[in-house]
């Protein structure tokens, strides 16, 4: 009973801040599956979903349930609260979203009556105690459902997208025309979801159970051709993904960049740098002030100005790295952090404005040129993106490991006990600082030339937390682990526009749900996994002695 009423009133507390701030009501026209289920109602299911089961998490009998039921009924007891207050008393002027229209969200418009408030209580109770029958079916089993919903919610999140590329017939069948997917759409999607899963799972049983460990001949044989089936998406991606999906595959591709560059110096030499938007600016105002004939000063072409731009962000690395040779932690972040405002403030300051064009920016940047051929489009420039993501990546992997990399990853382990193993600090900081400067530049040289234009709003300190924000998803020091945590922290917003003006909010949620339940992220490090289990093992042999410990002192 105490269980159901803590996480039944953390849940009614979360669920009038959704409400509250907005997101109900932003997302009660986005359809998931006809006309009725909207992706606002999916928030507040899951909320329900999620305090039913971690009610019922530690109860193993009919109790659990049943505080699981009861906590999902509170949480819908609170949403009709919700809707009679905002009924009754103007809360507009404190918040905006508490509107009218709010209480006919969260009434399924049927207003405050007891018919919604039997509605509601019915529908947390049930959504409580599936929640908590959750807990009854094993780890595999639970991940697999789980994740068959978060497929299906994305599959109809994703109707504007998947629409230029599936066949017209396809899409007819699984959406339909009032938006959402349909309702057999949505149960062929969930079958799917589940029926993989569970098919891989029983194969890989049943031939590790008769033919023992594959030989690695046939491993080799598909790593090489999950490879050249990467390739060969990678490389028709813009055939048939059209314009938008382009521009938004070259953002992510843009971070990617960023992301292995950063990964050198945070992941690789365990420096935190904070203002990485400084080597990205660097190289995008390079490539503008050597190719733009607004400036009057050069007016060179991509190719010859591409690899000075480089250049010159490697020395910025340089700079930047030597009066923070000995910071270490919370210092250097700060020292980083200061060096990303003060190159955003230089070019907005009217004192380089004849140089780097103030707070206008600077346009007319020079395009790539190959012969006759023009390079203006972003399913041309998502090529050159993908050269340059591949190069950092090749290279990312030559240095992990290399006698440098193991250099930076002794650095980041323990400083002290590098120097004393021979390990020059100085060198391998430095080189840390400019390779990952590098990637940076080349990510703004080519943000600069692709949006043919450069403003100071666009390195804002938001891209330095972007950027650190994926690594962390994606897990700090693994290169597919980038990949992941791009395409989930940019590609996704930049394909649900509407989710935009929540970005930062969602940013916290996730990044809160990742230290607790993943804190090596989605895709990490074998390293970093081994360290943290290290951790946690050596935290539980501690916790006993200091019981003790404690016991004899208060004796």
């Amino acid at each position: 009973m105490r269980r159901a009423l803590t996480f039944g009133l953390i849940g009614s507390v979360v669920a009038w801040h959704l409400s509250l701030v907005g997101l109900v009501a932003a997302f009660a026209e986005r359809r998931l599956i006809g006309q009725s289920l909207t992706f606002s109602y999916v928030l507040l299911l899951a909320l329900m979903l999620l305090v039913g089961y971690l009610t019922a998490r530690r109860v193993s009998d009919w109790t659990g349930l049943a505080g699981a039921a009861l906590s999902g009924l509170l949480v819908g007891l609170a949403l009709w609260i919700l809707a009679l207050i905002v009924t009754e008393v103007n809360l507009r002027d404190a918040f905006v979203a508490a509107s009218p229209s709010l209480a006919q969200i969260l009434t399924f418009d049927r207003g405050v009556s007891a018919a919604s408030l039997a509605i509601l209580l019915l529908i947390g109770a049930v959504t409580g105690f599936i929640g908590g029958g959750l807990t009854w079916i094993p780890a595999t089993g639970r991940r697999t459902v789980i994740g068959a919903l978060s497929v299906t919610v994305l599959v109809g999140l994703l109707r504007d997208v998947l629409g230029p590329v599936l066949p017209a017939f396809l899409m007819g069948f699984l959406f339909s025309p009032a938006g959402g997917l349909s309702l057999p759409g949505a149960v062929i999607v969930l079958g799917l979801a589940i029926a993989i899963p569970v098919m891989r799972h029983v194969l890989a049983a049943r031939k590790a159970g008769q033919e023992g460990p594959l030989p690695a001949r046939v491993l080799r044989r598909r790593r090489l051709a999950l490879r050249v089936l990467g390739v060969v998406f990678f490389v028709s991606f813009p055939l048939w993904a059209k314009l938008f999906l382009s521009n938004v595959a070259d953002f992510v591709g843009l971070y990617i960049l960023m992301g292995l560059g950063l990964n050198l110096v945070l992941g690789f030499a365990g420096l935190l740098d904070l203002g990485y938007v400084a080597f990205f600016a660097i190289g995008a105002y390079s490539m503008a002030v050597l190719t733009s004939p607004e400036l009057g000063a050069l007016t060179l072409g991509f190719w010859t100005a591409l690899p000075i731009a480089v250049a010159i962000t490697v020395f910025s690395g340089i700079l930047i790295g030597l009066p923070v040779l000995r910071m270490r932690g919370d210092y250097l972040a700060i020292a980083t952090l200061g060096f990303g405002e003060i190159v955003r403030l230089l070019v907005l300051s009217d004192w380089l404005k004849p140089h780097l064009g103030g707070a206008q920016g600077v346009t007319r940047i020079a395009r790539p040129v190959l012969g006759p051929f023009v390079i203006d489009r972003p399913q041309e420039y998502y090529y050159l993106i993908l050269i340059g993501c591949g190069l950092g990546w090749f290279l990312s992997v030559r240095l992990r490991d290399s006698r440098i990399g193991r250099a930076w990853m002794a650095i980041r382990e323990d400083e002290d006990v590098a120097q004393a193993m021979g390990i020059n600090r100085v060198t391998a900081k430095l080189l840390a600082f400019a390779t990952g400067a590098s990637m940076g530049g080349l990510s703004g040289a080519l943000f600069a030339s692709l949006v043919n234009s450069v403003i100071p709003q666009s390195f804002s300190i938001l891209v330095s937390i972007n950027v650190v924000a994926l690594l962390v998803l994606g897990g700090i020091g693994s290169l597919p682990g980038i990949l992941v945590g791009a395409l989930a922290l940019v590609g996704l917003p930049e394909l649900l526009r509407e989710f935009q003006e929540y970005r930062l909010l969602v940013y916290g949620v996730v990044l809160v749900i990742m230290m607790i339940w993943r804190p090596a992220g989605l895709w990490p490090e074998e390293t970093r996994v081994r360290e943290l289990e290290e951790a946690a093992e050596e935290a539980r042999e501690r916790a006993p002695a200091e019981v003790v410990v404690a016991s004899q002192d208060g004796a």
